[in-house]
């Protein structure tokens, strides 16, 4: 091959490559407040097809004659060779996994193809938005035939602008469902929680103006006397004079017009003294911001948190995390938790325990936790899923990272629930990890700059009188989380007892996991036999002496609330591909351990009344 002809060869294929990235489609900046829109329901039953092999993706790519799945294709003719039907195929909730709903896919990897039949009634002058809370772990989704985009990662939403898709009368959606592991993923191959696979969160179509409200965020400061401010963006093209938005907070008294520049943003400062949002008092506001005569309309709670010292001020008041780990699983058994109800049960549990904050491990929740989190006063921890050995070294991965990490922020930058981001979770100490966990740092910030940066650290080293803080990424967070098992993965829980914690760095420390697993039930005459709550209220017990010496501690999330399903814990009889950790058993039953943790929160809770627990 001549030098001419190579270089005409090599340009073909930068091309032919270059369509193909841009051929997937990105799904668009998520719009504040789906709900606050008006939207129609894309819940329930959906028409689905397991496809191992992928081939109502590959057979369309490779085979001419052979229609993809997304074509809905129906046989006009018997004579007519179409391998597939929707129609009477079986059928799946959504929102929903597919493993928990479906015994024979209960293991299942892979492919699942879903379709949904619906009518519509097409507006003119109207955009329409299809809005998917999350499905795992990559979308390709479809409209009336025709690709619109495609996702990935599992547990964040995303939106596509269907509006030239849409016809008058009836439509289709057809979504391709991806929850194989791989090693270049957030999260990467191995967790210890279940892969539920399929559309778990909620699906709306959104039906907005042409040029409309997008998004808005809105926080308390106390400085200048205290001041609500923020922004908001207007999308669409405007007409002479459409330059203002209205923010009104009718409790308040406080209404104020809002100017938008060229690019359609406003932003705003306003004098206001609202009553702070704190879990003994979680005030909410209602807010309404309108344009051009609609309004979106959402309930917010204004407060302020910060560090100083070793301390964590919530309102400026140092404040003390009685916490739990949650996993998002259903609080009735196994599959995904997604609704009202259950954020409702979980956190409800979590408000008897005496808690006034959760950790909702190890990924964004659903957006129903976070708002039911708002109205019944729990402060919230929210974590993307960079979770042990993912590939730091890569910088595709990081771009994945920083995508979820943004997509978690943007959601839910207006709840005041939220008081910390955290960035990882029990990832090995090195250079590459650092360099990939420091720019995460630094893009939460840019992104929010009024809430507190952690993550949950796996620290093994001891110092002159135990255990140490030795992992070079706590400098750069604001609050430091430790993941520690002792009396469970190493040590007799009667020695943990006796450790003391050393930190060099003077900021506040929360004990984000330590616990034991036990199966509901079983006791024994001997507290060192393991899985017996006995054993598990015995690890409790002497960690939580060990907590009680620990000058910087300022929180707790023990692992974990309830049971949850994990690939991970096979053992007969005892796990049953359950993780047993739960202070609850998969179907809600106290275990002993929950009743150790209660007291001690009581105790801690009147301390902060008496004000003791923070002068240690």
């Amino acid at each position: 091959m001549n030098s001419k002809l190579f270089a005409r060869v090599i340009l073909f294929l930068c091309i032919f490559s270059m369509s193909q990235v841009m051929a997937k489609t990105e799904a668009l900046s998520l719009i504040q407040n789906p709900d606050g829109r008006k939207h129609i329901s894309l819940n329930g039953s959906w028409n689905i097809i397991v496809d191992p092999y992928e081939n109502g993706f590959y057979n369309h790519r490779y085979q001419e004659h052979e229609a993809g799945y997304f074509k809905n294709q129906k046989q006009k003719d018997p004579s007519e060779l179409i391998e597939y039907v929707f129609d009477n195929s079986r059928t799946l909730h959504v929102p929903g996994d597919w493993n928990s709903q479906d015994d024979k896919l209960f293991f299942y990897e892979g492919t699942v193809w879903y379709e949904k039949d619906f009518k519509l009634a097409k507006q003119k002058e109207k955009r329409y938005r299809l809005r998917f809370g999350a499905v795992n772990y990559k979308a390709i989704v479809y409209v009336n035939g025709e690709k619109v985009g495609e996702h990935e990662g599992g547990f964040t939403p995303f939106e596509f602008d269907v509006t030239d898709k849409l016809v008058d009368g009836d439509n289709f959606i057809v979504v391709k469902a991806d929850n194989r592991r791989e090693r270049d993923q957030i999260p990467t191959v191995n967790t210890d929680w279940w892969n539920y696979g399929g559309i778990t969160r909620p699906v709306k179509l959104i039906e907005l103006d042409n040029t409309y409200l997008s998004d808005y965020s809105l926080q308390y400061s106390p400085k200048n006397g205290g001041v609500i401010s923020g922004w908001l963006k207007v999308d669409g093209k405007r007409g002479v004079g459409d330059n203002t938005a209205e923010l009104q907070i009718a409790e308040l008294k406080l209404r104020h017009t809002v100017a938008l520049d060229k690019n359609g943003k406003g932003q705003f400062s306003i004098k206001a003294a609202p009553q702070l949002w704190k879990p003994t008092a979680p005030k909410l506001y209602d807010v309404e911001i309108s344009y051009q005569g609609v309004a979106v309309n959402d309930r917010i709670g204004f407060r302020y948190v910060e560090v100083r010292g070793e301390d964590i001020l919530l309102n400026g008041e140092p404040i003390f995390l009685r916490g739990i780990s949650i996993h998002e699983e259903s609080p009735r058994g196994q599959g995904r938790a997604w609704s009202k109800d259950d954020a409702r049960t979980l956190l409800g549990w979590s408000k008897a325990l005496n808690c006034n904050f959760v950790r909702l491990a190890h990924y964004p929740h659903n957006e129903a936790m976070v708002k039911m989190a708002d109205e019944m006063g729990l402060l919230v921890w929210s974590e993307i899923p960079v979770y042990w050995t993912i590939l730091f070294k890569s910088e595709a991965v990081y771009a994945k990272a920083e995508k979820q990490l943004e997509e978690m922020i943007s959601r839910d930058k207006n709840r005041a629930s939220i008081i910390l981001w955290s960035v990882a979770n029990e990832t090995p100490s090195h250079k590459a990890r650092l360099k990939f966990l420091k720019r995460l740092v630094k893009k939460a910030r840019t992104l929010d700059s009024s809430r507190l940066i952690t993550a949950a650290m796996d620290t093994h080293s001891t110092g002159a009188n135990g255990k140490a803080i030795d992992d070079p990424f706590a400098s750069q967070v604001d609050v430091i989380g430790i993941n520690s098992y002792c009396g469970w993965y190493g040590d007799k829980p009667a020695n943990c007892a006796g450790y003391r914690w050393e930190s060099e760095y003077e900021k506040p420390v929360i004990m984000s996991e330590f616990g034991a697993g036990a199966l509901q039930g079983n006791f024994s005459d001997n507290d060192l036999e393991r899985f017996t709550e006995n054993n598990q209220a015995l690890v409790y017990k002497h960690n939580l002496s060990m907590l009680d010496n620990f000058g910087a501690l300022r929180g707790v999330t023990p692992w974990i609330l309830k049971d949850f399903r994990s690939p991970r814990r096979p053992l007969p009889g005892l796990q049953d591909f359950w993780n047993r950790k739960g202070l609850l058993s998969e179907q809600g039953i106290k275990k002993q351990a929950w009743h150790v943790l209660k007291i001690w929160y009581d105790k801690k809770a009147l301390e902060v009344q008496k004000g003791q627990a923070l002068k240690k």
